[in-house]
Formats: structure tokens, C-alpha cells, sequence
């Protein structure tokens, strides 16, 4: 008995649930449950728990972003960075996906947020080398820059309260052009970080938090991808590769002809099977939420099936 409990199968569902605990109850805020055991973050709480416990900054919603020393050279040439990000802008680049090949952002689109991708995961896009030369150099001097892009959030846009997956980053946004105002925000485990012109700020994004703009000026910034640093040597190794092996497999496209990674294509099909399942909620949400639980249930059951024969 006391080995089918700890067959492999069984050992791998218990650190998926005791860590999927661990992200659900960390922080302030939180998820509902039944909302959180659908959530991508859930699937990578294990690798999540594990960057918790070895990161060289503090597991706090925001961090100093004094601590990022190299990242000063942004905010020193915010204002160049702006001039080539408000020329992407006038010229229609700082756009929502136009297929379904943006799996990370893809929610985000209907609230009429935008973006343009300069850099993701190793990468820097062509269309960035060639629209925005002067920020990719800047970018390109930053090792530990992964992923970047332009992101616009318009007037009267809000984002949702939700949680990013992936705890080997931090999250950097840098003011670009704003409203100035307390009325545009980013909340993020109940703290509040208002964007402004020229001014940065770093927060961890596997806290819950949520994004809105009151005001009548349309929000542009910097955002990246920040390697979090790590007390140790193998853990950092491990990180990178998860980075460019594995988060590298989400880059997307700002233009026809660009690399789309795995994930995305994989993404786009599976998006067919998501609409689907929108229409059974529309048409009955409790026979929708019946075939949900139902199709865990069955995984489970596969599982605790397969450890005990």
C-alpha cells in the first residue's frame, strides 16, 4: 500500500497540488479557486515554488528597481525610446495579434490593449531592427533583458485581475507616454504603481494584479521581460534554459513572414476548440462547468488508477 501511495505518478501530483496551494494562497489577493485550477499558472506552480525559494531579490508584489543597476541606461534614454515608440504608433505597428497566434496577450486584446514586440526570449524581431533601431541597441546591451515590447493601453482600458505564469522574470515597465495621473495604474497585490513619463518601475507579475487608464490619454510604455536573479549558480543555468528553450516557444509576430514559435501555432488550433466551449457556456454554463470538473475528474482518476494496478 504504502508504495502504490508513493508511485511516481502519485509523487508528481502531490508537488502539482501542494504548489499549486502555495501560488493560490501567496500574497494578498488570490484567484477564485475554481478559476485557479484552470489557470495556466497552476501547471508551472512546481518550477514557480522552486524560483521563489532560490531568488536573490525579495518575494514582494514590487521591487526596487534600484536593485537592476543596468536597466538606469532605459530610463537615462526614455525619451529616445518614446520618439521611436509614438512613431510605431502613428504608423498603426502598436497593434492587437491579427491572427490567434499571441496565446500570453490574446485576452487582453478585447480591452483594446496593444502592442509591438521587439524582443522575445533571445530574439529581437526583424520588423523592430528595422522600425526601431535605436531601442533594440539599447535592448541589445542588456543580457538580461529577455523579452520586450511596446504595450498601449487606451483610454477607458482596464485588464482584469489575473496572474502571469512564468516566476523566472520579472516584470519592468517603463513610462513612455502618459496621463500622469493616479488615474492610471497598475495594481499589483493591492499596490499601486502609477505610470508616468520617463519613471520605472519592477513588480513581480505572478501576483495578482490588474491594469486600468481613467483618463482620456492613451498609456504607451516599455515593458520587459527581466531575468530574476537567482542565489545560485545551477539555479540560474536551469532558469535560462527553461527561458530559451521553453518560454522562447510563446514569440509571435508583428508582421506576415515573422517566427511563430510552438506554442503559438499549437495555440492557434486549440483557440478553435476555446470558442467552442465558449458557445456551450453561453448556451448553458452548467452543463459547460459539468464537462469541465468532469474532464479533470477523469485525469485524476487516470492517474490515481494507473499508480494503484
Amino acid at each position: 500500500m504504502l508504495r502504490q501511495l508513493f508511485a511516481p505518478q502519485l509523487v508528481i501530483l502531490y508537488v502539482l497540488v501542494a504548489s499549486t496551494l502555495y501560488v493560490h494562497f501567496r500574497g494578498k489577493q488570490r484567484l477564485r479557486f475554481a478559476r485557479q485550477l484552470g489557470d495556466h499558472s497552476t501547471y508551472l506552480a512546481p518550477y514557480n515554488v522552486l524560483m521563489y525559494a532560490g531568488s536573490a531579490v525579495p518575494n514582494t508584489p514590487v521591487i526596487p528597481v534600484e536593485q537592476f543597476p543596468e536597466l538606469k541606461k532605459l530610463s537615462d534614454n526614455w525619451e529616445t525610446i518614446r520618439d521611436e515608440a509614438t512613431r510605431l504608433f502613428d504608423e498603426g505597428f502598436i497593434r492587437a495579434a491579427a491572427k490567434n497566434n499571441d496565446w500570453g496577450f490574446y485576452s487582453f486584446f478585447k480591452s483594446g490593449w496593444k502592442r509591438f514586440y521587439l524582443k522575445w526570449y533571445d530574439d529581437f524581431l526583424p520588423s523592430a531592427r528595422t522600425l526601431c533601431p535605436k531601442t533594440v541597441e539599447l535592448l541589445n546591451s542588456i543580457p538580461n533583458v529577455h523579452g520586450a515590447m511596446f504595450a498601449m493601453l487606451p483610454p477607458g482600458g482596464k485588464l482584469g485581475a489575473h496572474r502571469d505564469p512564468f516566476a523566472g522574470s520579472l516584470r519592468y515597465h517603463l513610462g513612455l507616454v502618459t496621463p500622469n495621473s493616479n488615474q492610471c495604474r497598475i495594481l499589483v497585490d493591492g499596490v499601486e504603481c502609477v505610470w508616468r513619463d520617463g519613471e520605472a518601475f519592477m513588480f513581480d507579475e505572478t501576483f495578482i494584479h490588474s491594469a486600468e487608464n481613467k483618463t482620456d490619454v492613451n498609456r504607451i510604455i516599455l515593458f520587459c521581460d527581466v531575468e530574476r536573479p537567482m542565489k545560485y549558480g545551477f539555479m540560474t543555468r536551469m532558469n535560462r534554459w527553461v527561458s530559451h528553450n521553453i518560454v522562447k516557444a510563446s514569440a509571435t509576430q508583428n508582421v506576415d513572414g515573422e517566427h511563430v514559435g510552438a506554442l503559438n501555432k499549437v495555440f492557434g488550433k486549440l483557440y478553435e476548440v476555446h470558442l467552442a466551449s465558449r458557445k456551450v457556456k453561453e448556451w448553458n454554463r452548467n452543463v459547460y462547468y459539468t464537462l469541465k470538473y468532469s474532464a479533470t475528474a477523469l485525469i485524476l482518476g487516470l492517474i490515481v488508477i494507473s499508480a494503484i494496478r
